[in-house]
């Protein structure tokens, strides 16, 4: 296997920090459906084309995160000109509503949503509400990037010098930063991670940095010795120590544990107000999707799709959690965060 990290400095710029742009009159996210291949933003003029796009899976991972907010901004300016606040708040709640509707089971877009409302009953009745809903995308974005690399470095104590970890999917900033800290502590290790069908986050996004293996090749590859842990971003990890997570991830927690291989979640924090897997509502996309892959058919004409786009995988399976508050046992996350 080839070495598997680039500089951070290249990866990071287009795929995160230049992701989503507010403009004057719009914002622009990257197309990470096409992504590397080609370098395409999807233009949004209302909070409702960000619905559209974040649905779409225009952006995925920590993506709807900057979108949703940014989208939150555009609905405030076209809210600034109602005439009483609570017209103004009416008119944010109903933007919120929507974004909140668009990807259900991961967290990001709810806790940044929430945030923003709280700016929004704060400053409804300011001269420059949206400037100040503005303001607090930014905290919002600040905060996230400041959270993720506590994150990433309370994830690199777990990995040792030498390792080659297996990733799933586009686990995003929560694996750049953890690498990063791997390397300013001066290990040396892979990463390989699965294609991750049907949109191929892993082969297009994560696969920027590291060596890309089949969805079918995981658990040979813990088999052949090539493996020493398996590392994955969480969607959205319950208080009772569930992962919920890009679907696939349960299958490889089961050979990580068959083989002996630890598998560490990574994620800012459990949820406090989903006590099991039961309070979370699981996205189930168009079946039809499964039988495509970069818009273009994979399956016969007769075939017909599933695609549950999130798994569950049982604390019994999970070696550790990595938060920003920690590394903590799975099943010990609701003494420290309920």
């Amino acid at each position: 296997m080839k070495p598997a990290i680039q500089d951070t400095e290249v990866i990071l710029p287009t795929l995160v920090r230049q992701s989503v742009v507010l403009e004057d009159d719009r914002v622009r996210i990257l197309d990470r459906r096409v992504f590397p291949l080609k370098l395409e933003f999807v233009d949004c003029r209302t909070h409702e084309e960000v619905a559209i796009a974040i649905e779409a899976m225009v952006t995925q991972s920590g993506g709807p995160f900057f979108a949703a907010s940014a989208g939150m901004v555009l609905a405030a300016r076209a809210a600034s000109g109602r005439a009483s606040p609570g017209a103004r708040r009416e008119s944010m709640e109903a933007a919120a509503a929507r974004l909140l509707r668009t990807r259900p089971t991961n967290n990001n877009i709810g806790d940044v949503i929430s945030r923003m409302m709280t700016a929004v009953h704060e400053h409804e009745a300011s001269d420059d509400f949206a400037h100040r809903i503005e303001a607090a995308m930014h905290d919002a974005w600040a905060g996230r990037v400041a959270r993720s690399r506590l994150l990433g470095g309370h994830a690199a104590t777990l990995i040792e010098d030498g390792d080659t970890i297996l990733t799933h999917c586009w686990a995003e900033t929560s694996l750049i930063d953890a690498l990063s800290a791997v390397r300013q502590a001066g290990k040396r290790v892979q990463v390989v991670c699965t294609e991750t069908r049907p949109y191929l986050q892993g082969a297009r996004l994560t696969a920027h940095s590291v060596t890309v293996i089949t969805d079918g090749m995981a658990a040979h590859a813990m088999d052949s010795g090539r493996i020493a842990r398996l590392m994955t971003a969480a969607d959205r990890v319950t208080l009772s120590g569930h992962v919920i997570n890009k679907i696939g991830t349960l299958q490889l927690a089961i050979a990580a544990r068959h083989f002996g291989l630890p598998y560490i979640a990574m994620v800012q924090s459990p949820d406090r107000n989903a006590a099991t897997p039961h309070d979370v509502l699981m996205e189930e996309r168009d079946g039809r999707e499964s039988l495509m892959c970069m818009g273009m058919p994979t399956a016969s004409p007769l075939a017909r799709g599933w695609y549950p786009l999130f798994d569950v995988t049982p604390p019994a399976f999970v070696a550790a959690i990595a938060t920003c508050d920690g590394v903590f046992p799975a099943a010990g996350l609701r003494a420290r965060f309920a």
